[in-house]
C-alpha cells in the first residue's frame, strides 16, 4: 500500500526578541505564526479499526501538535536563555507573563526544529514526521524537512 502525506495546519501568537541581532528583529515583537505539519505513513488496513483508511487521525495530530507547541508557545514571549534577556524575562515572569527560556536564538529556523523535535517524539509508530513550516509573516517561513536531517 502506498505512503501518504497528510498537512495540518495550526496558528498561535507568540513573542521574541533576538539578542545582538543588527536588525528591528531585537526588540521584543511578536508574529501570527502559522505551523504546517505534515506526516506521512500507510493508511489503517485493518476494516475493523475505527481509524480504518486514516495514516492517523487529524484528531489526534492536533492533539500532539497542540499540547507539544501550540499550548505552550501561543501568546508566550521567547528567550535565548543564555543572554541578558533572562533579567527580562524574570521580571516579565514576576508580572504574571508567560515566558519560555530556550537554548538557543528564537529565530523561526531554530523554533521549526525545536518543533520538530517536539513533534517527532510524540507520533505514533508507523507514522514519521515528515515535513515543518513556520510562517512568520506572509512572506517569510522556515521549513524543516526529515529527508534533510537523516
Amino acid at each position: 500500500m502506498s505512503k501518504i502525506r497528510i498537512t495540518k495546519q495550526f496558528s498561535f501568537e507568540t513573542g521574541h526578541a533576538l539578542y545582538g541581532y543588527d536588525g528591528k528583529c531585537k526588540n521584543v515583537h511578536g508574529h501570527s505564526y502559522k505551523l504546517s505539519v505534515t506526516v506521512i505513513g500507510k493508511p489503517i488496513k485493518n476494516r475493523n479499526d475505527v481509524k480504518f483508511g486514516m495514516v492517523i487521525d487529524f484528531g489526534d495530530l492536533k492533539k500532539i501538535v497542540k499540547e507539544e507547541v501550540v499550548d505552550q508557545f501561543d501568546h508566550a514571549t521567547v528567550f535565548n536563555e543564555t543572554t541578558p534577556h533572562v533579567e527580562l524575562a524574570a521580571e516579565l515572569k514576576n508580572r504574571g507573563h508567560h515566558v519560555i527560556l530556550v537554548d538557543y536564538q528564537p529565530t523561526s529556523e531554530n523554533m521549526v526544529i525545536d518543533f520538530a523535535q517536539r513533534i517527532s517524539g510524540r507520533l505514533p509508530e508507523g507514522i514519521e514526521l515528515f515535513s515543518l513550516k513556520l510562517q512568520e509573516t506572509d512572506s517569510s517561513f522556515a521549513e524543516w524537512f526529515a529527508s534533510d536531517n537523516l
